[in-house]
């Protein structure tokens, strides 16, 4: 099974990197299926392509710098082209959960400065409702049990995430605290409540910002999801 989830990111990574062209300004996702395409950026750099890119945490901007590909901080521009990042969960209307990878809020400044927001994941992750992935909220560290009860409160069951036998640490320096809420009937309305909640930095939902998903499968083939449309 992991194979096959393997195999499907891989094929979905290298369909998403087909939108890339030279002279385009790119943000560079984190996680598993999202390495996937940065391995083969790397791959066309070192055959000619001509891009730069912004990463969305420490270690995939090791690794872009590994592989050849320029890293510029955002003082350099002011907007990406292509932003190629994963996601734990996405629903019909293409609503994502992500943050399983600890890079939520970077994931997300990224994402709101892009032009065109592509989502690479295995079909798995492919869902009806969200929900059963747990929401990842990033919180400050000052009153977390606070802002803890303020999230279970909501109905969630926050979970403070671990790195061993201590707190796990944000690129940010912030606590995650993983909130079990169910199935989620209104992935908004949720988004809003939590997000308004003091000491929240940033929870895991992107609300009508993927452009397309592609959905690889372990077969590979691939599924292209547009907002009301599936090719």
């Amino acid at each position: 099974m992991e194979n096959a989830a393997i195999n499907g990111k891989k094929i979905a990574a290298g369909k998403a990197i087909e939108y890339i062209r030279s002279g385009m300004t790119l943000g560079l996702g984190t996680g598993s299926t999202a390495y996937w395409a940065i391995q083969g950026i790397g791959e066309q750099v070192k055959q000619g392509l001509s891009v730069r890119a912004i990463a969305t945490s420490l270690q995939s901007e090791s690794l872009a710098r590994e592989l050849g590909i320029p890293i510029v901080p955002f003082s350099e521009i002011d907007h990406l082209d292509i932003t190629i990042d994963g996601a734990d969960e996405v629903d019909e209307k293409l609503n994502l959960i992500k943050g399983g990878g600890g890079a939520l809020l970077r994931e997300k400044i990224v994402a709101s400065a892009t032009r065109f927001y592509i989502i690479i994941v295995d079909e798995s992750k492919l869902v009806h409702r969200l929900g059963k992935f747990p929401l990842p909220v990033e919180v400050a560290p000052f009153g977390w049990e606070l802002t803890s009860r303020r999230l279970e409160e909501l109905g969630g069951q926050p979970k403070m995430r671990m790195a061993g036998a201590d707190a796990y640490l944000t690129d940010n320096q912030h606590y995650i605290l993983d909130c079990s809420f169910g199935l989620i009937e209104n992935p908004a309305e949720l988004h809003t409540q939590v997000s308004g909640i003091t000491g929240v930095m940033e929870d895991g939902f992107f609300i009508n910002m993927a452009d397309i998903v592609i959905a690889g499968s372990p077969g590979g083939d691939t599924r292209l999801l547009k907002k009301g449309v599936t090719i």
